[in-house]
C-alpha cells in the first residue's frame, strides 16, 4: 500500500532541493507498518504528482519539540507558519524522508485516474492508481 500526500508547493520545492528532511503532519496514517512509498502530491497551482519517498521514521511528539528537534531541517523559515500549522495540538508527527525519487516527467493524477479528487492531507492508494503510469 502507498500514501498519497498533498503538499504545497513550496514545501515540494524544498523536500527535491534537499533542505526539507521532514514532513510534518498533524494526523497521521493508520497503517504505517503496510506503507511502502510515500507519492508527493504537489497541490495547486501545480496539481502534479512529482516525487515519491520512502518513510525512514516517523517521531510523534509535541509540536514544540518537533521544531526544537528539526527545524534545521525543516524546509520552514518562518517559525510562526510551523506553529500555525498546528494551532492547539498539542501532538503532531515528523515524516523523516528516507530515499527520493524524483519524477523526470510529473504525473497529472486526473490522466491517471479521471476520479481524482486531491486529498486534504493524504489518502491511500493502491498500484492500480497508476495503471502502468511510467516514473522516471
Amino acid at each position: 500500500m502507498n500514501v498519497l500526500l498533498s503538499i504545497k508547493p513550496k514545501y515540494v520545492e524544498e523536500i527535491l532541493n534537499g533542505n526539507k528532511k521532514y514532513e510534518f503532519r498533524k494526523s497521521i496514517f493508520k497503517r504505517r507498518e503496510e506503507l511502502e512509498m510515500i507519492y508527493i502530491y504537489s497541490s495547486s497551482p501545480v496539481k502534479k504528482i512529482v516525487g515519491a519517498f520512502v518513510i525512514e521514521n516517523i517521531i510523534e511528539d509535541h509540536p514544540e519539540v518537533l521544531w526544537a528537534q528539526f527545524k534545521d531541517f525543516s524546509g520552514i523559515n518562518d517559525e510562526r507558519e510551523f506553529f500555525n500549522y498546528f494551532g492547539a495540538n498539542k501532538k503532531g508527527f515528523a515524516i523523516k524522508i528516507g530515499e527520493l525519487k524524483v519524477f523526470k516527467s510529473p504525473a497529472d493524477p486526473r490522466i491517471l485516474n479521471p476520479d481524482f479528487v486531491p486529498p486534504q492531507s493524504f489518502c491511500y492508494i493502491d498500484e492500480n492508481f497508476f495503471r502502468g503510469a511510467v516514473h522516471g
